[in-house]
């Protein structure tokens, strides 16, 4: 699995002009399954998300995790982080999971999320969304459960 993560003071996610996803401060995560991913990669990758000491302390080091800021996340499904661009013009989705297989472990992603003391919310899969935030830092980091 393949996830950005970006602090935010604010960042939401809609479908068609509806609201379907928004949080204050928290974590904006756009996440991709990959085609080697399995449940356990799903259990990992929530595990570090609410864990990942990204939020800073009164030194401004970053030293906090999403649990002790007590912060919510937004979790976007985005396959397109696969994209391998190395040849040619157009980007090439192999490396992703196929649709099922990604939904599956998206949902499972959000479920493992849940049995966390934060406020989850999503994006819609398969869906055109809009996605907005307010980057507080800028803080962005990449996050990959790849054994590679």
């Amino acid at each position: 699995m393949l996830a950005v993560v970006q602090r935010v003071s604010s960042a939401q996610c809609s479908v068609e002009g509806e609201n379907v996803g928004k949080i204050d401060k928290g974590l904006l995560v756009l996440l991709a399954v990959g085609k080697e991913d399995s449940l356990k990669d799903a259990s990992w990758m929530a595990r570090k998300l609410v864990n990942l000491r990204i939020f800073e302390d009164h030194n401004q080091k970053m030293s906090f995790s999403l649990l002790d800021v007590g912060g919510d996340i937004l979790v976007v499904p985005q396959f397109t982080l696969y994209a391998d661009c190395k040849k040619g013009h157009r980007p090439n989705f192999s490396k992703a999971a196929s649709a099922q297989v990604a939904r599956d472990l998206f949902y499972r992603v959000l479920d493992f999320l849940n049995e966390y003391p934060v406020k989850v919310q999503k994006g819609v899969f398969g869906a055109r969304m809009e996605v907005s935030l307010v980057n507080d830092g800028p803080v962005t980091v990449i996050v990959s459960s790849d054994k590679g």
